[in-house]
Parts: C-alpha cells; sequence; structure tokens
C-alpha cells in the first residue's frame, strides 16, 4: 500500500542533503536562494560540504544526515543537493522504519534513482523524480515551477509529449516509475528493487556511449524485468555519443516487447526536467502523445 506525502506550502521548511556527490557552496547558494525567494525555507543540511573523493563524504555521515532530515518533524520536505555517486552504498543500512514512520516529499534524480527506487519499494511511499538544488542555480526555475504546480495541481493532470516519437503505439496505464537507466540497471538482483510488473517506466542517462545504452538495456531484458511492463517512456538521454543512433537502438531493443513505447518525456539531465511522483496511477496514450496521472501523489495537511 502506497504512503503519500503531506503537500507543500509556502512557508514550510526544506531540508537540503548531499547524499551522494560533493558539492560546494558556489553550487548550492543560488538554488537556495531562488527556494527562499518562492517563500520556502531552507535548513542546509549540517553536513553539506563534506568531501571523501567522490563521495559528500563517509556513508555514516550521509545516512546520518539523510535520516535526522525525516526524523524531524519540522522539515516538510528533503531535496538532494546533487547526484554523482553514492547512494547505492547507503540502502543496505538505511533505517526504512524511520522513513515509513515520518513520511514526507523527496525529491531528486540520476544517482538518487536508488533511494526513490528503494523508499517506494521498502515504505510505499510516493517519491519525486525533479530537479535537484544545484541545477536550480542552472536558469532552471521553471523546473521548480513543475514541482510547484504538482503541489497544488489536482489529478488527473496530463503532460505532453509533443516532441517525441513513437516506436510501438498503443494506449495503457500502470503505475509510473523511472529514473536513471544506469542506476536502475545496477539494482537488478538487489533486495530494493521494486516489482515492475504493470509499470509504466521512464528511464533517461546522460554522457552514455551507445554500447554501454545497448548493456543496459540488453541487461534488462535479459533480467526478465521488462516482460511485464505496461509501457515505455523515454526521456532525456543529454550528452550521450552517437545520440543519432539512439531511435535506431531503442526500437531495436525495446519494440520487440509487445507493449507503447516512445520517446518525449521531459525528465533528465538536460535543462528541462520536470518533476514527476513515483508510485502512483498515470495513463501512455501514443495516439494522443500525453502521459495523464491519474492519482492524487499528496495529501492535504
Amino acid at each position: 500500500m502506497s504512503i503519500k506525502p503531506k503537500t507543500l506550502r509556502k512557508g514550510d521548511l526544506i531540508g537540503v542533503i548531499a547524499a551522494a556527490g560533493p558539492v560546494t557552496p558556489a553550487e548550492i547558494e543560488p538554488g537556495v536562494a531562488l527556494l527562499e525567494s518562492r517563500g520556502y525555507r531552507v535548513r542546509l543540511s549540517e553536513a553539506l560540504y563534506e568531501k571523501k573523493g567522490y563521495l559528500a563524504g563517509e556513508d555514516s555521515i550521509r545516512l546520518a544526515e539523510l535520516e535526522r532530515m525525516f526524523g524531524d518533524e519540522e522539515v516538510k520536505a528533503v531535496i538532494c543537493a546533487r547526484g554523482g555517486y553514492g547512494t547505492l552504498r547507503l540502502l543496505e543500512r538505511l533505517d526504512f522504519k524511520l522513513i515509513r514512520s515520518y513520511p514526507k516529499i523527496f525529491m531528486g534524480f540520476s544517482d538518487i534513482t536508488a533511494l526513490l527506487w528503494a523508499f517506494y519499494k521498502e515504505t510505499g511511499l510516493i517519491t519525486f523524480h525533479g530537479p535537484m538544488v544545484k541545477s536550480l542555480g542552472s536558469d532552471q526555475a521553471r523546473n521548480l515551477e513543475s514541482f510547484e504546480n504538482l503541489m497544488t495541481a489536482q489529478s488527473p493532470l496530463q503532460l505532453k509529449l509533443d516532441q517525441g516519437t513513437v516506436i510501438r503505439p498503443g494506449k495503457v496505464s500502470g503505475t509510473l516509475l523511472g529514473g536513471n537507466l544506469s542506476l536502475i540497471s545496477h539494482m537488478i538482483g538487489t533486495a530494493f528493487m521494486p516489482e515492475l510488473k504493470g509499470t509504466l517506466l521512464f528511464l533517461e542517462d546522460t554522457n552514455e556511449a551507445l554500447y554501454r545504452i545497448d548493456r543496459y538495456l540488453s541487461h534488462l531484458r535479459l533480467s526478465g524485468l521488462l516482460d511485464d511492463l505496461a509501457g515505455i517512456i523515454l526521456g532525456r538521454f543529454e550528452g550521450c555519443e552517437e545520440v543519432d543512433q539512439l531511435p535506431d537502438l531503442f526500437a531495436e531493443r525495446l519494440a520487440g516487447l509487445g507493449i507503447p513505447v516512445c520517446s518525449g518525456l521531459p525528465v533528465g539531465h538536460g535543462a528541462e526536467n520536470l518533476a514527476l511522483p513515483l508510485g502512483i496511477q498515470a495513463t501512455l496514450d501514443t495516439g494522443r502523445m500525453t502521459l495523464t496521472l491519474e492519482e492524487a501523489w499528496v495529501t492535504k495537511p
């Protein structure tokens, strides 16, 4: 059974954590200023600027800060500072009972996919794939607007995919899940991989060679996890090599699954990265090129 967090309102306190790679004040301060200018209060993790090589500090520190933000009843939402790498290292030590006891909005993407999926799998918490604080400082205020719209919009809510193409047509409903392709591939075989039967799966990635995208998709196919999907929606694949060959690769690897497949979802590492709730019912219609969020994703306070 899913758990829906309470909606975020102006004046609420947002916690900012670095659960994966390290950040600097210069990278974070513009995004924090934007959040504050929209009427939110912001609390930075006490260890936000810790650094240990490619990690934002020791695993124990990042884990403690994540759990501290969730356990703090004044904090109404937790937004990650950036991605990078490091969240997979936290999963086996996470206190999921704490997350379940203090459900709240949790948002990020890229490497944060591992936490989004693990929270949903272990607790049923509806999580949010969306912009992080570092990217909010890169002239991406409209991505924050998409998140704010989710906090005020009623279901059903329809998103246009009109910049995409249809690989295999159809109309289908299912549970919306998605995130970074490479992270999803690396979660296969772990205890934190959600059930994918009947899901609408969206995928994005960045700076990957064509053969590695092929490898991830092939791994997903061989795992059997794609066999019972409802449909697949492709997001942005920014900075990937041989990008002109991606459509052919997606068609070759995905069209034979017998389910609707299309591109055009405005999520990923590019300038447009709209916020999406994970774990709710949604409908993909390739005839109209729309994704409709059918179920409420937050509750009123």
